[in-house]
């Protein structure tokens, strides 16, 4: 969609799409209160909070009878905890797929120098996007630049409910960003920024929470107003890059189920936490059960009349535990009187409720995609090896491997982009390829130096490998110029230590003899 040049109803994304942004952004979180506020009062906020239609059907009684749905009534302490597992679940997704830097491949030497750069400077923000991609299903890197902060642009991440995407065929064609800079009362100042092949456009509305309203100067607005002296020609800025377009969408996983019917957000990602709202709201409903337990299990002494001292008329009585004498009735105790102390210790159910949460987290793990050990359910610490990890983990590679699929383009289309926003006339450095890069993903599992030499040896015990292959097997961390002079190291010492053994490379030679005699 080009920049509105109405009053519409803001953000302009169907209803369910919204909805259930809303709910991952309340899970996401992790604050019991938005939860509470999310599911207490969705789409009924003018009614009473405690209200007769959260004990009926439909869809207003579904929600009521989950966990965080239901009132806490007047006069009573909210009980309720919460379990931060969505964020959980969001935070192991991004260090899955970006616990290293991915590694960035260019033509030339420029390139290459630049990107070598930039991958330090990306990993934080990937780590970012990772993050807010798997909560709530798309993420976008944008460039921006800004000459007081840095001489160079640099890539932001973005979450998807913070943007409006225009696709064609599956593919972004354009998005426009927006972002709250003021609210008074029930006035709220928007600033809407329209990437597209080229150039960015740039507009400020003044409207209501609900209504984009109508559109203001840039410079009535001192967070717009620096913008205002960019503008090039009309409401743009040129980028100087024409065939890039100076944002990427990387959805989490694809189709979204949820509306992969409504035209406009056919191809939206779906969230890790699609589906399993109900799960986590069980959990949370599971521990506040627990920790409800232990309260009601403190240990309560009933005592007689007898053993209190009284306070005073109408001043009630009080009992001294310190205290060693009491003066008891002047009668015999009879078979079946109660005794003069009793202990009220009801059961905490610690192995039942542990049970349940173990189960309700492996299962919310499953449908998200991910095994349940990976968080942790199934022991912790053992000493095992990198093949006995991916063996257990495999649910959860499987899933990071289908989410690189998605990411790969997106961060390759950005630093393109970047590369030639760079070579254009804004900044004008020389020597860049402005074609896409290679991005390859880093092993999230690294295997331990043991294994690394074992497999090292079998493969120069077959001569599968030549020497530098093995040096970079070994030592995966370490670039050209550190690999080329320890296999110069390796072949002095192999040839000082028996040079009538020695081949080229510290192979020994056929025969005995060193080769070449």
């Amino acid at each position: 969609m080009p920049l509105p040049d109405r009053d519409i109803a803001w953000p302009p994304t169907d209803p369910t799409v919204q909805t259930a942004l809303a709910d991952w952004d309340a899970w996401y979180s992790s604050d019991p209160d938005r939860l509470g506020d999310r599911y207490l009062n969705r789409g009924i906020r003018e009614l009473p909070e405690n209200r007769p239609s959260q004990y009926r059907g439909g869809v207003i009684g579904s929600i009521a009878r989950w966990f965080w749905g239901q009132p806490t009534e007047d006069g009573q302490k909210r009980e309720k905890l919460h379990i931060p597992l969505a964020g959980d679940i969001a935070r192991t997704s991004s260090m899955l797929l970006f616990s290293e830097p991915p590694t960035l491949s260019g033509s030339n030497d420029a390139t290459k120098k630049r990107l070598e750069k930039l991958s330090e400077q990306l990993h934080p923000t990937l780590l970012e996007g990772g993050e807010v991609c798997a909560a709530l299903g798309g993420a976008y890197l944008r460039l921006v630049w800004d000459e007081e902060i840095s001489d160079r642009p640099w890539l932001t991440a973005v979450p998807a409910d913070q943007a409006v995407p225009d696709f064609a065929h599956g593919r972004l064609r354009a998005a426009t960003f927006w972002r709250v800079v003021e609210v008074d009362g029930n006035t709220v100042w928007r600033h809407l920024e329209r990437h597209e092949r080229g150039r960015i456009l740039h507009a400020l509305y003044v409207g209501t929470p609900g209504m984009l309203g109508r559109r203001a100067a840039l410079q009535d607005h001192p967070s717009t107003e620096p913008i205002a002296q960019e503008i090039t020609q009309e409401d743009w800025i040129e980028t100087g890059a024409p065939k890039h377009l100076t944002a990427s969408y990387a959805p989490n996983v694809r189709p979204a189920r949820a509306w992969r019917n409504i035209p406009a957000a056919a191809y939206w990602g779906q969230s890790d936490f699609q589906g399993i709202e109900p799960i986590m709201d069980a959990l949370d409903e599971t521990w506040s059960s627990w920790m409800r337990d232990i309260i009601n299990g403190k240990g309560r002494i009933v005592v007689p009349n007898s053993m209190l001292d009284s306070l005073g008329p109408g001043q009630g009585a009080a009992w001294n535990e310190e205290r060693r004498v009491y003066s008891g009735l002047n009668m015999l105790q009879r078979p079946g009187d109660p005794n003069p102390l009793e202990v009220v210790q009801f059961e905490i159910r610690v192995q039942q409720h542990m049970d349940t949460c173990s189960a309700l987290v492996a299962e919310a793990a499953r449908q998200a995609g991910y095994s349940a050990s990976t968080f942790g359910e199934h022991g912790e610490g053992q000493a095992v090896t990198a093949t006995e990890i991916k063996a257990r983990e495999r649910r959860s590679l499987i899933t990071r491997a289908r989410k690189a699929l998605y990411w790969q383009p997106a961060i390759a289309d950005a630093l393109a982009a970047q590369l030639a926003v760079e070579a254009g006339p804004l900044f004008g450095v020389r020597g860049l390829d402005v074609e896409p890069p290679e991005v390859e993903f880093q092993d999230s599992i690294s295997e331990g130096l043991g294994e690394l030499a074992t497999t090292a040896e079998l493969l120069e015990r077959a001569r599968a490998a030549s020497r530098e292959t093995l040096v970079r097997l070994v030592n995966p961390g370490k670039g050209d110029t550190w690999v080329k002079a320890e296999v110069a190291r390796i072949a002095e010492e192999s040839a000082m230590a028996d040079p009538a053994l020695t081949g080229g490379e510290g192979f020994p030679a056929p025969g005995g003899a060193p080769e070449g005699e």
